[in-house]
């Protein structure tokens, strides 16, 4: 007889706060059409899809792919005692092959299709890429015995890591001027 009463009540509550979220969930697409507001950036703080924010996140997505075919190339080519031209062509060529992927493997995500994918990444990434491998790549060359240094020596790693942290910094900004005119990774946000 105590369960007839309160599991009714219960069970009524208990679907009001569901049907209440119903139409607030509802509002979201009218929102979502408010001018200026777009559903893609709306993870980002304050609409500053053009901010310094915006351009470090992009480029330390950037840096990551680059890092890892920069890391890969200077390791393999150091490894195999390839020239230091060799050893810088294979870590750009890398950089540029896992720093497309990165791109493509999160707008392939959203569902592009892949030549729609490599399209986006070719515009998202080409210019930040390209500026941070010659950068990286002229710090390493210029840094004394770094090259030659071997694996297993720390003037190598350390002068990698120098090279990337220059690279970073230097691209960022690069990366601000391209977002604030709707090119360079901005291609690639719009899928995310």
């Amino acid at each position: 007889m105590e369960h007839h009463p309160h599991h009714p009540a219960e069970h009524h509550t208990h679907q009001h706060p569901e049907h209440a979220h119903a139409p607030g969930h509802g509002q979201a697409p009218e929102h979502d059409h408010a001018p200026g507001h777009d559903h893609g950036h709306a993870h980002h703080p304050a609409g500053h899809g053009s901010g310094w924010p915006t351009a470090v996140r992009a480029t330390l997505h950037c840096l990551t792919g680059c890092a890892a075919g920069e890391i890969l190339g200077m390791v393999v080519g150091t490894a195999l005692g390839l020239h230091n031209g060799a050893t810088v062509a294979l870590s750009v060529a890398l950089a540029f092959v896992l720093g497309y992927a990165l791109t493509m493997h999160g707008v392939r995500r959203a569902g592009l299709p892949l030549g729609a994918a490599l399209k986006v990444a070719l515009a998202a990434d080409t210019v930040s890429i390209l500026v941070m491998e010659l950068i990286d790549n002229t710090v390493m060359v210029t840094v004394p015995g770094a090259m030659d240094a071997g694996l297993g020596r720390p003037l190598f790693w350390a002068s990698l890591l120098l090279s990337l942290a220059i690279a970073f910094a230097l691209t960022v900004p690069v990366n601000r001027w391209l977002i604030s005119r709707g090119r360079g990774h901005a291609a690639a946000h719009a899928h995310h």
